[in-house]
């Protein structure tokens, strides 16, 4: 059997062994959750057909992050099953053939260059439209006051202090898709994690039990900002007791 290691690095890797069983959409936001750590993720791709199944593709950016994610999730428990990934054989156009988004060499050109017509034009419209950049850079570029927090005015009047150090971590701002396993997967990657518990009336936040406060630390460090989706930095706090 091959190991895959007379296949090239590349930007893709191939994962097979996975859960069947778990729907397709859930799979892909999980894989999306776990491998974004190692850098950006162009795709990630899993299909229903027989011949695909507990199999899927997660192409990025760059080939350093493919290989950074290869060595450290080797044999990672996804959803009980460990995971087997090597680099994919070929370029992602295998993959396009399969999930039908393939465009041969020659209709891909055509379409480009109608594309690029149709961007000419609608450049050539907006230079005579006169949009003034300067005003459009200067209105683009104020931050809403919502994202200026806790320098004045009402709200701050009686600050809240911060929960102390405990092994209970407070998340929030979750995507409202986040289900506990993709939290679990995320959160037991550091030393004495115990569980995940959300809360179903209140989406968008969860809280994550580990043995010690300092073991929590360590996860709060880790995962402070992490992205689930693009939309959603998670915010890690200690929970209040």
């Amino acid at each position: 059997m091959s190991t895959g290691a007379d296949i090239p690095p590349n930007n893709t890797i191939y994962i097979n062994n996975l859960n069947e069983k778990i729907k397709l959409e859930e799979l892909k936001k999980s894989l999306l959750a776990v491998f974004s750590q190692f850098g950006k993720i162009l795709e990630a791709l899993a299909f229903k057909t027989l011949k695909h199944k507990g199999q899927a593709w997660v192409v990025f950016e760059e080939v350093s992050s493919a290989t950074n994610a290869l060595r450290q999730m080797q044999g990672f428990p996804f959803y009980d099953k460990p995971m087997r990934i090597q680099y994919a054989k070929t370029k992602s156009d295998v993959i396009a053939k399969a999930d039908g988004t393939f465009v041969p060499r020659e209709r891909r050109k055509r379409h480009e260059d109608r594309g690029k017509k149709k961007k000419d034009q609608h450049d050539a419209n907006q230079a005579g439209i006169g949009l003034n950049p300067a005003y459009a850079g200067a209105y683009g570029a104020a931050p809403p006051l919502s994202q200026i927090p806790y320098m004045g005015g009402a709200k701050s009047a009686v600050p809240e202090a911060p929960a102390p150090p405990n092994n209970i971590l407070f998340v929030q701002n979750l995507p409202h898709e986040t289900t506990p396993m993709m939290l679990q997967m995320l959160f037991c990657q550091y030393p004495g994690f115990k569980e995940v518990r959300m809360v179903e009336a209140k989406p968008g936040i969860a809280f994550v039990e580990y043995s010690d406060e300092m073991q929590s630390t360590v996860a709060m460090q880790g995962l402070q900002g992490f992205k689930i989706t693009q939309q959603n930095p998670m915010l890690i706090t200690y929970a209040k007791k």
